[in-house]
């Protein structure tokens, strides 16, 4: 089974950028749909972001539409979130997340595989 490791967090101003990587092993990353998830404190884990092992269509929740952007390297075995125009509520413990299936989905239960979680700290 894969194994999913993120790095790239951290802290940044308002209106920054930081860009998140999740490097695939024990696998073929082209095997599997892949998703970043993310949760603030005190709230519930919420999907962000996926990109599909069929197509590479990418989905993104509302919140992050025209600022994150999702990619993947198949041949790198990596897959990337690039964050735009970061803001305070984007605060969050993100996790990279792995499913075999052609599509994602906004399930924290659809998804068997995940990261430990890099933390994105976004104040001025």
């Amino acid at each position: 089974q894969p194994q999913l490791a993120e790095s790239g967090g951290g802290s940044v101003q308002p209106g920054g950028s930081l860009r998140l990587s999740c490097e695939v092993s024990e696998s073929r990353l082209d095997y599997y749909t892949m998703g970043w998830f993310r949760q603030a404190p005190g709230k519930e884990r919420e999907a962000v972001s996926c990109i599909s092992s069929s197509d590479g269509s990418a989905v993104y929740i509302d919140s992050v539409k025209g600022r994150f952007t999702i990619s993947r390297d198949n041949a790198k075995n990596t897959v990337y979130l690039q964050m735009n125009s970061l803001k305070p509520e984007d605060t969050a413990v993100y996790y990279c997340v792995a499913r075999d299936h052609p599509y994602g989905s906004k399930s924290v239960d659809d998804w068997p595989y995940w990261g430990r979680g890099t933390q994105v700290t976004v104040s001025s």
